[in-house]
């Protein structure tokens, strides 16, 4: 259940210690279908079980020893999305620093001009050129001293969406040069960086076409591949890794993210899926132990598991794979089951740690629940023990939840999935009442899986961390990462009513529901921002209870006395799909259809979120204790600010970075900052307004002697700020000797 090697052939899983319940084993099978301990819905034999099991941490002698790589001249490029293989996003570059930060001026800003859109792509520098994609689908190269465009391709699909990265080829061989490195569409693309001109001998024209699944169907992958010896491995944003020859483009090896039959994990699905478990998050590498690491979203459809029960292996991982073979070596789960959408939503960080008096190697991977998953990274085990804590049941019929979910102790979390009454805002009395009767009405707590046609409100779809995740400075073993602090409130509901017909004559009941219900739940009953779905109302509540909450309301649903007992009676037929507008449909008995009506945040009617700030996040965690050493806000609203609220932050989607300079850069705040932030405190040192929204981690490199701080500014994205087309470059006016 919780990791499990495979190259050394030693076999430890999680449920092997856990002997409170006897019998377990890592892997939920269809053949255990008799076992009540996993597949028994039955809420109080789920409170029969102990409150707590414990994935024990490795001991500190079988902690694998650091190997002292990288080298420190490899943190002082940036020649990888992320800032190398390792995805540290360290700059060992320290011109810039806590005495002059405040003196930082735009260098130059390049606009692409073929475009506005959203970019998430962290840029890469090599030789004193940036490499970048632009929001017109092209990907160019620019001089990285001041902001001039040396050339442009354009390329099938939208290219680098988070990452590309440069290999220099292979020395002494001048038939396999150096090449820019990225993934478009369907495609693995390497360009000629001096020329942007697709390299010869790699694949057909330069790209080659991503492997597809058992029904023919293309891969398809948004994120950064990294790259050992002369393979380059690239995660697939639907499903699945692959290794290509870095030379020739020749497909390798698959590791397949929903294990086929006779490969270890298929029979913790049921029912398995062409499309879940992706790696839509990205990846890192191990450059010398040749160990490629992914982190996996969860299974599909995101809240409802009825047509895949089980543990559902690899989704919601941390995984490694060996890169020349693409073999599994081991496997960590965070969620079992997800009905939460709550993937393993940042990339992998590997770091070096101190425990014992040790140096030793780990892999981190931050969540959307505000976890850091710290593993060794060779062995798998956690740094850490992980604890898991007694789940609830589900209502949903068809629905076999997993009786233990994380409530980890260390590493020290960065915010909280339950959203409890405490949560709730304060802002100002009408708000508060507002979002009191709103919470009222939903399902809520520890791991609490969406009801049927209840609201269920938690923390963390998106973030937690993000798919920007985190970095980490090696000199010290302190990770940064930004989160989200917003809540979601999502609803459930039985499918399998068709679609109302827009062309049909408006039944009695039609008209009284258009007059009275439309407002709230939506022209097609699916609902309205908080307002629960309709569809399906039939399977959950009867006549009577229908009736009863028309007349008298119900929590943030007003009630309406004074309607007559005709309209009621056609609007309750109607609802019910006894009027003949809507022919009921079919349900499987054992496995109901359900939907899910949107993603609606948690906002207040203002539009701020609906709980108390800060709303995000920059926070600051010891990986060699564990422990959080600050936590700041990060962002603000203008208009709260003006008001004299104190800082709250804001939903962000941007990411940081580390430098040797003692500080951290971090944007992608609503309020279209950049900021630098002291590494050892959290203080805010400086900021400055980019044109847009900076949606992705910046960069540092130099050229000349001169330091730069390099950042995507293109807004957009979920925020829904405007968008633009533009890259900013900062630096201090003048190369300064330390």
């Amino acid at each position: 259940m919780g990791w499990a090697p495979g190259r050394a052939g030693r076999v430890w899983v999680g449920f092997v210690v856990w002997g409170i319940v006897a019998g377990l084993t890592a892997r939920w099978s269809s053949e255990a279908a008799d076992s009540p301990y996993w597949t028994v819905e039955d809420a109080a034999a789920r409170e029969a079980l102990p409150m707590y099991e414990v994935i024990p941490a490795a001991k500190p002698g079988d902690l694998t020893p650091a190997n002292g790589l990288p080298r420190r001249e490899t943190y002082r490029l940036w020649h990888r999305s992320h800032g190398d293989a390792g995805g540290t996003r360290f700059s060992a570059l320290d011109q810039i620093h806590r005495g002059n930060v405040t003196n930082l001026t735009v260098a130059w800003t390049y606009r692409s001009g073929d475009s506005s859109n959203n970019i998430q792509c962290n840029p890469i520098v090599v030789n004193g050129v940036m490499f970048a994609p632009t929001p017109g689908k092209a990907v160019v190269a620019v001089d990285a001293s001041n902001g001039v465009e040396l050339w442009r391709f354009q390329p099938e699909g939208r290219p680098a969406f988070r990452g590309l990265l440069y290999w220099p080829g292979r020395p002494g061989t001048p038939m396999v040069p150096e090449r820019v490195l990225f993934c478009s569409g369907r495609h693995l693309y390497a360009v000629d960086p001096a020329t942007g001109r697709p390299v010869v001998g790699f694949g057909e024209g330069g790209r080659v076409l991503l492997p597809g699944n058992a029904q023919g169907d293309f891969g398809a992958a948004t994120a950064c591949p990294a790259v050992f010896e002369n393979i380059v491995v690239v995660p697939g944003f639907e499903r699945d890794v692959w290794g290509f020859d870095v030379a020739t483009g020749k497909w390798l090896w698959t590791f397949h993210t929903i294990p086929r039959p006779g490969e270890f994990g298929h029979d913790t699905w049921d029912r398995t899926e062409e499309y879940g478990a992706n790696c839509w998050a990205g990846m890192a590498m191990d450059e010398a132990r040749g160990i490629a690491y992914v982190t996996t979203g969860g299974p599909k459809p995101n809240f409802i598991g009825v047509g895949h029960l089980g543990q559902n292996l690899f989704a919601n991982c941390l995984v490694a794979i060996d890169a020349r073979t693409g073999k599994y070596l081991w496997h960590f789960q965070e969620i079992r089951h997800d009905l939460w959408d709550l993937d393993i939503s940042a990339p992998p960080n590997l770091g070096t740690i101190t425990r014992d008096g040790r140096r030793v190697d780990v892999v981190a991977a931050c969540t959307k629940i505000g976890n850091t998953l710290l593993l060794d990274r060779v062995s798998g085990k956690p740094v850490f023990p992980f604890r898991l804590r007694r789940a609830p049941t589900s209502t949903l019929k068809g629905e076999r939840t997993w009786p233990y979910q994380p409530d980890v102790e260390l590493p020290e979390p960065f915010l909280h999935m339950e959203f409890t009454e405490a949560d709730l805002t304060e802002r100002t009395e009408e708000v508060a009442e507002w979002a009191r009767s709103q919470f009222a009405s939903a399902t809520k707590g520890f791991f609490v899986p969406c009801s049927e046609g209840r609201a269920n409100v938690f923390f963390g779809i998106d973030g937690g961390a993000e798919w920007t995740g985190a970095c980490i400075d090696p000199d010290t073993g302190r990770l940064y990462v930004t989160a989200n602090h917003i809540g979601w409130i999502i609803s459930v509901f039985r499918d399998d009513d068709p679609p109302d017909d827009p062309q049909a004559p408006k039944t009695p009941g039609r008209v009284v529901y258009e007059r009275v219900c439309l407002q709230c739940h939506g022209p097609t009953r699916l609902g309205v921002g908080t307002c629960p779905p309709l569809r399906g109302l039939r399977h959950r509540l009867s006549d009577d209870a229908v009736r009863r909450q028309v007349r008298e309301g119900k929590n943030a649903m007003p009630g309406v006395p004074d309607m007559s007992e005709e309209d009621l009676k056609v609007l309750v037929d109607y609802l019910m799909l006894r009027d003949g507008s809507v022919k009921p449909g079919t349900t499987t008995p054992e496995r109901p259809a359900y939907s899910v009506s949107g993603y609606p945040k948690f906002y207040d009617p203002e539009g701020y979120p609906a709980n108390k700030p800060p709303w995000g996040t920059l926070n600051c965690i010891d990986l060699n204790t564990g422990r959080r050493v600050w936590r700041v806000p990060l962002g603000e609203y203008p208009a709260l600010a003006a008001q004299g609220v104190p800082t709250t932050g804001t939903e962000n989607y941007g990411g940081a970075i580390v430098t040797a300079g003692g500080l951290v850069f971090c944007a992608g705040t609503r309020d279209n900052k950049i900021r630098a932030f002291d590494k050892e405190t959290g203080a805010e040192l400086w900021s400055a307004t980019l044109p847009w929204t900076g949606s992705a981690p910046p960069a540092s490199y130099e050229v000349g002697g001169r330091q730069f701080v390099v950042i995507a500014a293109t807004g957009g994205n979920k925020l829904g700020t405007p968008y633009g087309d533009a890259y900013v470059a900062f630096a201090l006016p003048s190369p300064v000797k330390r």
